[in-house]
């Protein structure tokens, strides 16, 4: 069987949490939020995840995004759909949302070094969805699509870049590698100001 129960349990777990309970939409847009973790088990699925990792990508932000009244636990995703992801999505997790946008960056940034495969596949396929996203908001409203980043252009793209390097670092034989590769390269070009050798 595809298309499971579990993965049609762990979308409407999603919903709930990203739709129901406090309506959240896409920075700077009015997009539904819940679009962002549809496209990763999207992305997963093409990529030929297994259902585990497929159901962490549409998870991966319950954690992280969850309203206190409402609040998503470790504990409840074991619960619900077992220790393997839970721990997925534990591992793309930034739980102290109070360090500095550079402190959180970093830290989430070194973390990658320690991803199991499976994570990789998971933060592969985050960063794709949120990615092209921006080079789609660049292409209608330009440099103005930044306003909405904690980081502005400069410090955004260049944690994209890191990422992404980082990512392949751990594992060239990534099957979303070519997809990353391409999307450092668009994101290098409407950054190029940034990332261009400058002659003396």
């Amino acid at each position: 069987m595809i298309y499971t129960t579990k993965i049609q349990k762990a979308i409407k777990f999603a919903v709930k949490t990203h739709q129901v309970y406090q309506s959240q939409v896409r920075k700077g847009k009015v997009t539904p939020y819940i679009t962002h973790p549809l496209t990763l088990g999207l992305i997963l699925s093409r990529a030929g995840a297994d259902e585990d990792t497929i159901i962490a990508g549409i998870l991966h932000d319950t954690i992280e995004d969850s309203v206190k009244e409402k609040k998503v636990t470790r504990e409840m995703i074991v619960e619900r759909f077992g220790e393997n992801v839970a721990m997925l999505v534990a591992s793309v997790t930034e739980f102290n949302k109070d360090l500095s946008w550079e402190v959180r960056k970093q830290a989430a940034l070194e973390h990658i070094k320690t991803f199991s495969h499976e994570s990789l596949l998971v933060k592969s396929a985050d960063i794709m969805s949120n990615g092209f996203e921006v080079l789609d908001d660049h292409g209608r409203i330009g440099d103005a699509v930044f306003t909405n980043f904690k980081g502005g252009k400069e410090k955004t793209l260049r944690h994209y870049l890191h990422v992404i390097a980082a990512i392949l670092e751990n594992w060239p034989e990534n099957p979303l590698a070519s997809d990353l590769v391409y999307l450092a390269g668009q994101m290098e070009m409407i950054g190029i100001e940034f990332f261009m050798v400058k002659s003396p």
